[in-house]
């Protein structure tokens, strides 16, 4: 057990990061046979603390006896500098074991730019950074999440992948890893990972064989140890029969999202060619509202929040959201407790809807146009018009709102000029419409932009990235275009964009640039003040490779892509048909609402969209 000196915890910001003790935390003693499982998002606790996804998780393996699931965070830059000047190690929250002591670490993997601090929490738990190096007395490190879909950029750091939802297949690794113990632990750590291959939704990069061309381009990937050529996502069927959170651990710090978290549906089908979230998490699985309404009288009687956040990637698209919003409201309302809606599409908007969650007037409404032209939402498939815009925020003004904020993206494929400029000409329709509705100025337009960055498993994964100059061309363009002071401007910065998009669809070449680049301090690059470009663009240099092959360069169809061998269910012959009708401009339908679109994900995962309750 580490004991951490107060004085050093006195000296840091917010001490509570690394104190553990906070309400509902499960504190399990150990015994012999008992698997320790060590769950981690590596940034700061506000951001792991808030992540849904190991929620779930610690829950569920906490449930089970012979498994103690613990949760680490990587500590802010104050403390890593005290934990290294007096040799601590890296240790869990709830037992202060160090880490290096559990059978397992699983880290969430949310996005690329959290890579970096996977290997500094790993080099302060003092486990050997490449899983090659590792001996039989180091846990076996896991990842999950989206980026494991394309986990080909760190498959030298991890020694095996959870592809899909882990809600079943973590008991099923956790029950393989204890039959393996009983068996006397035959053949040491690659015994174990045979048997983990044989999982199904486990991937085991170390046995796969990765060849190349002479042009750079991947030659073939090769299966070796028994493991599967393709190993396909796990889902879960139906979220009425699997547990949810219901007694999330509670800090003593805000954290960014400190509320509860009532997670509706999984998956979205609305078909937007950009979106990776919504190809990999397909099919949509709602929970029925009586199990919904159960999940929140335990989290609400368990935390003691007085905000609850209806948490999908549209939760406007629930099929029951007219009655589950007025009967949450109508049950917790006299306990203080308020429902938020953080995700509307500006079609499915409802001003009453907003009316009744918002009955404390907000600052402002979001809604997400995505393109400045109704072309380029039509090649996007946003599904949204103008109009639709104009009706939301026109009903919002005359109902008090006047703060609009509007998100979009430039660098999306067949962009122009003119779609560039036709961002700014939305915002000044926004203000013109409020003026025309209220008869003066006041409305405040935010618009807010970031840059496209191709992702696997989408329509636009062949599509080559804005190189940085024509992405800060594009910035500078827009800026010139809004003159307005009731319009703020604010874009994200674009050589974070740039290694998002090289890492997005790098592959296993990637990863001694990571370890270079981690070496010369590169860590908490999503952290605007701590990303180092210089530092990775000389790792680049240094090994000998270019990042714009991976994010520049556009792929032919028949290409290998890095993530071949691994699968979200949906067929390649969907995402081409996608991208062709892209070029086309041709609107593809929501098969929730509409027909099927063969995208595969149902009959290849022997799987049914469920909807109001219902399978289809």
């Amino acid at each position: 057990m580490i004991k951490v000196d107060s004085a050093i915890l006195a000296s840091v910001s917010k001490p509570a990061r690394y104190t553990g003790n906070e309400l509902n935390s499960v504190h399990k003693p150990y015994q012999e046979g008992m698997v320790r499982f060590a769950l981690s998002l590596p940034d700061v606790y506000e951001v792991g603390m808030s992540n849904l996804g190991l929620k779930i998780l610690y829950e569920i393996l906490n449930a089970r006896k012979d498994v103690a699931a613990e949760r680490v965070y990587a500590p802010w830059v104050d403390m890593e500098e005290k934990m290294r000047q007096h040799q601590i190690p890296l240790y869990s929250l709830e037992s202060f074991t160090p880490i290096k002591e559990f059978d397992f670490v699983g880290f969430s993997l949310q996005y690329e730019m959290i890579y970096s601090n996977v290997l500094n929490v790993l080099d302060l738990a003092g486990i050997p950074l490449l899983a090659s190096e590792r001996g039989d007395d180091m846990p076996f490190v896991v990842g999950g999440g989206p980026c494991v879909y394309n986990a080909e950029p760190v498959a030298d750091f991890f020694d095996l992948f959870v592809v899909g939802e882990g809600e079943i297949v973590l008991g099923e690794l956790v029950d393989a890893y204890i039959a393996w113990q009983k068996d006397g632990r035959p053949d040491g750590r690659v015994g174990f990972l045979r048997r983990a291959a044989q999982v199904s939704g486990i991937y085991v990069p170390s046995f796969y064989a990765v060849d190349y061309n002479e042009d750079g381009t991947i030659k073939a990937i090769t299966a070796t140890e028994g493991a599967p050529s393709v190993v396909n996502k796990r889902v879960v069927p139906d979220l009425d029969a699997v547990p949810s959170v219901t007694r999330p651990v509670v800090p003593y710090i805000d954290i960014v999202h400190d509320r509860i978290m009532l997670e509706l549906f999984r998956g979205c089908t609305r078909g937007c060619r950009f979106c990776q979230a919504g190809v990999i998490y397909r099919p949509v699985r709602e929970r029925k509202m009586e199990t919904l309404m159960k999940i929140a009288e335990k989290q609400v009687a368990n935390t003691g929040y007085n905000e609850m956040s209806l948490t999908s990637l549209s939760s406007a698209d629930y099929s029951r959201l007219k009655e589950l919003v007025p009967a949450l409201i109508n049950r917790f309302s006299k306990e203080g407790v308020s429902v938020s809606l953080p995700s509307l599409r500006i079609d499915s908007f409802s001003i009453e809807l907003a009316q009744e969650v918002q009955q404390v007037r907000k600052s402002g409404l979001t809604f997400a146009p995505e393109a400045g032209t109704q072309r380029l939402r039509d090649v996007i498939n946003k599904g949204v018009t103008e109009e639709n815009l104009m009706e939301a925020t026109g009903a919002a003004f005359r109902q008090g709102w006047s703060t609009i904020k509007l998100y979009f993206m430039i660098g999306l494929p067949t962009e122009t000029d003119e779609d560039i400029i036709g961002i700014a000409k939305l915002a000044y329709r926004v203000l013109d419409l409020y003026k025309s509705i209220k008869g003066k100025r006041g409305a405040k337009v935010t618009v807010s932009v970031s840059s496209f960055v191709p992702k696997p498993n989408t329509p636009f994964q062949w599509f080559p990235q804005n190189t940085p100059d024509e992405l800060r061309r594009k910035q500078q363009l827009l800026k010139e275009h809004i003159k307005d002071r009731s319009i703020t401007y604010h874009y994200h910065d674009v050589p974070t964009s740039f290694l998002e998009g090289v890492f997005a669809r790098g592959d296993r070449r990637l990863g001694k640039v990571l370890l270079t680049a981690w070496k010369n301090g590169a860590k908490y690059d999503g952290w605007s003040d701590h990303f180092k470009y210089d530092v990775w663009m000389n790792a680049f240099e240094t090994e000998g490779v270019d990042p714009t092959f991976y994010a520049n360069r556009e792929r032919a169809l028949g290409e290998i892509m890095p993530w071949q061998h691994i699968s979200c269910g949906a067929d390649e012959a969907f995402l081409w048909r996608e991208y062709e009708n892209a070029q086309k401009e041709v609107l593809t339908g929501d098969c929730r609402r509409d027909a099927c679109n063969f995208c595969g994900v149902c009959p290849n995962l022997n799987v049914t969209v469920i909807d109001g309750g219902l399978a289809k």
